[in-house]
């Protein structure tokens, strides 16, 4: 028989064993313990959702308007074309200016964008070309945008909850992901491509007034600008550019992964502007199908945002690459599944896979870089990881006009693989800088 002591220990080990599990749960979400951090991550949930719904109606609209691959392709590479000719420059304004009233700028221009393209549509007046205009200014708006949300997350929660707060942020965006698109298909079933854009435009008053709340008295500290920086205009611009570019030429770790990262961005990440037309025609879906397919991936993207959250690890490059390695694989399989729930279960593992690739290699990049350069090595990594995007939508749409959206998803598979197996080879280097940078910082 149990006596009275033992049954006390067996409490408090129950008890000991609940409260490890429930400090478990609460790491994952240790960056929202911070208020300005909270205000901006609430907001753009719910404006990230009508991102995703206007990514979807966008797509099936271009489509509708065109029945052309090869104008999925345009579209998308004239959206990205200015981040990657103007995301250098952009950094080095999210070094130079207040970053919560840039992105509230952004914002606002990205939420009169959606407005336009709803009128538009609404009015039935619109054609392709609006929509290769409109898609070129939100390019020009995110070439800015980008690299000054990725620097801001440190001044709202530290360089400690760092690394949580990337993977929260990703774990919304890919939240998103599974609302967005789901609902928009939905929607264009039911109602037609306009009600998205309408909604789209409605969802960037959340992060705006969040922006609007945040206190800035609470951001941490930015660093002084380099007296380089306080010459002209001109000449400190050009100075700080050459600066971030130095850096990242030393060092061999920010080398790799902006390296293997751009390729996979070229040629791997671009699957999404063949998907309408693998839904279409190799999967036998309609709107509805096609945005459950896009559903599927961000529910995959999600667990492996939320997964990365919990654990709260230092980054580990074998990691990223061994990610790299198997979402090629991955999409490989997903492109010669015929089979559309095969293609569900295999859509979601590629999300889960590539948010494990990107999200490791983008708080590695951050964890390593000095703060007085973040701005701008975030601003090259963000032109490599979205500026490569028109090129690779541009190939991986090319392909799949004239051979099929499998042999272009079979063509990018391989070719990611190739980087990543070769970042696996010459790793040890990046390894090791990687060691002495968190050291140093010890």
């Amino acid at each position: 028989m149990q006596t009275l002591s033992g049954k006390e220990e067996g409490l408090n080990a129950s008890k000991t064993i609940v409260e490890q599990q429930t400090k478990g749960i609460l790491r994952a979400f240790t960056a929202l313990r911070h208020r300005n951090f909270r205000l901006f991550w609430t907001g753009q949930l719910i404006s990230l959702i009508g991102t995703w719904m206007q990514t979807t109606g966008q797509a099936w609209l271009v489509l509708k308007l065109s029945n052309s691959a090869w104008a999925l392709g345009v579209v998308g590479a004239l959206q990205f074309l200015p981040v990657m000719l103007f995301a250098l420059f952009g950094g080095v304004l999210a070094d130079r200016l207040p970053k919560r009233r840039v992105l509230m700028f952004t914002q606002s221009f990205a939420m009169l964008q959606a407005a336009v393209l709803w009128f538009l549509v609404f009015t039935g007046t619109v054609q392709l070309w609006h929509i290769f205009v409109l898609a070129t200014l939100l390019g020009i708006t995110n070439s800015l945008d980008m690299p000054t949300r990725q620097a801001f997350a440190v001044e709202m929660v530290g360089r400690e909850d760092l690394p949580n707060a990337i993977a929260l942020n990703s774990s919304i965006f890919n939240m998103a992901r599974i609302v967005g698109p789901g609902l928009g298909g939905l929607i264009i079933a039911w109602l037609g491509e306009a009600p998205l854009f309408l909604l789209n435009a409605i969802s960037f008053i959340p992060v705006i007034i969040g922006l609007a709340m945040i206190d800035t008295r609470q951001l941490h500290a930015q660093p002084k600008r380099s007296a380089t920086e306080e010459t002209t205009p001109r000449q400190g611009t050009l100075q700080s550019l050459r600066e971030g570019l130095a850096y990242i030429a030393r060092t061999p770790s920010v080398r790799l992964i902006i390296a293997v990262i751009g390729v996979i961005s070229l040629f791997g990440i671009n699957f999404n502007v063949v998907l309408p037309l693998f839904a279409t025609e190799v999967l036998k879906s309609g709107p509805t199908g096609f945005g459950f397919i896009s559903s599927a991936f961000g529910f995959g993207s999600l667990i492996s945002a939320l997964w990365l959250a919990w654990g709260n690890k230092k980054p580990r490059l074998s990691s990223m690459l061994i990610s790299g390695i198997v979402f090629c694989v991955l999409e490989a399989f997903f492109a010669i599944s015929h089979w559309y729930l095969l293609s569900l279960v295999l859509i979601a593992a590629v999300g889960f896979a590539q948010i494990a690739l990107s999200a490791t290699a983008n708080t590695t990049v951050q964890t390593v870089t000095p703060d007085h350069l973040r701005g701008r090595i975030m601003s090259v990594y963000m032109l490599v990881f979205a500026g490569s995007i028109p090129i690779g939508n541009l190939f991986t749409g090319g392909l799949a006009h004239l051979f099929g959206a499998p042999i272009a998803l079979l063509a990018g598979a391989a070719l990611s693989f190739i980087a990543a197996i070769t970042g696996w080879v010459l790793r040890a280097p990046a390894e090791k800088s990687i060691a002495q940078s968190v050291y140093v910082r010890k």
